[in-house]
């Protein structure tokens, strides 16, 4: 009976919690927006996946990065699942942009701050507009009960980072916000082996999809195995959901390797990276520049090839993902339907 009753005043509180679109504080102030679709979807239950949006502003140029991202979109909603794109406009977080929305963030491109948690209190209080890193994602997904995020390919351990100690605060996001994120691994612009060693400093399970190895983003393996391997989107919601009841408090990474097709022009790739990396050195272009010069670097070395195996990847995770959402919402059905009865 008890637990027929905790299950009911749960429900209730997540109904209530999302019912009004805007979160706000003691003083009535709204602080996070969130779309009436995906504010309706929390309150049923449904299955929701957030994404970011420096893949918008700093990936890509306009229009195709507005292209894309409603491409994403639609992957997820045809897959059962609600899009959720976070970006913070005019100093208000929002989750789950409308069109034209999405359309003023792609047109800002760079000029949109790119936003990782150090970020967020400055770009509110300036009444900014941000775009969101994996680290930022994180933390308004995990705020609103978003369990799920999907994005391209996490930041890392930089090379050369035991001496610069220029590492991503994706992943101390991934050690301390309880989202899982899906992604084609890390960068592999990136070192990969120091990125896993710090990851589990971090305490973050990092399972790969369908393979004993890590993905390289732009190549489906980086010679580094994983602890975790997971083969289907009910092993991976059954990980999240575990992860999530046991309120470990840390994050998850769940790497999902590029289609192959879309993998032949791995090694062309990875010798644009190489160069790259060479001319960010002699550039000394470091810290949050590095990534975005880097990637559009590699883009003209390859002649646009990492940009589609970039794209052809996120659609694929944003697949992946939504199925994974799925899931776990039927999961967590199953248990309030057993906690009702």
């Amino acid at each position: 009976m008890a637990s027929s009753s905790a299950s009911a005043l749960s429900r209730l509180s997540s109904i209530s919690r999302h019912f009004n679109p805007s979160h706000a504080d003691k003083d009535g102030v709204a602080l996070v927006k969130i779309s009436p679709e995906v504010s309706e979807a929390l309150s049923n239950g449904r299955a929701v996946v957030a994404l970011e949006s420096t893949i918008i502003s700093h990936g890509m140029p306009y229009p195709k990065n507005l292209e894309t991202a409603k491409e994403v979109e639609a992957i997820v909603r045809e897959n059962g699942a609600v899009p959720a794109t976070i970006a913070i406009l005019d100093g208000t977080p929002c989750i789950g942009l409308t069109i034209e929305e999405l359309e003023r963030l792609a047109r800002l491109g760079p000029r949109a701050q790119k936003t990782a948690r150090r970020d967020i209190a400055h770009v509110v209080a300036t009444r900014g507009n941000g775009a969101t890193t994996v680290s930022a994602t994180m933390i308004f997904a995990h705020m609103v009960g978003i369990p799920l995020f999907v994005t391209g390919g996490i930041g890392g351990v930089h090379q050369h980072g035991e001496h610069t100690m220029d590492i991503s605060s994706d992943l101390t996001e991934l050690g301390r916000t309880p989202v899982a994120v899906i992604s084609a691994g890390v960068k592999s612009i990136l070192d990969i082996p120091r990125t896993l060693e710090y990851l589990e400093t971090q305490g973050v399970c990092v399972a790969a999809y369908k393979t004993n190895e890590f993905p390289a983003f732009f190549t489906e393996a980086s010679g580094c195995k994983v602890p975790c391997r997971v083969d289907t989107p009910d092993d991976c919601a059954r990980l999240i959901d575990a992860n999530l009841k046991l309120e470990l408090g840390t994050g998850m990474l769940i790497a999902v390797p590029i289609p192959k097709e879309h993998s032949a022009s791995g090694n062309l790739i990875e010798s644009a990276i190489q160069t790259a990396l060479r001319e960010a050195r002699d550039k000394n272009i470091t810290g949050n520049a590095a990534t975005p010069f880097l990637l559009a670097r590699v883009n003209e070395l390859t002649g646009g090839a990492s940009l589609a195996s970039n794209i052809a990847l996120v659609k694929n995770n944003a697949l992946v993902g939504s199925k994974i959402a799925v899931a776990l919402s039927q999961i967590r059905e199953c248990c309030r339907k057993g906690g009702l009865e």
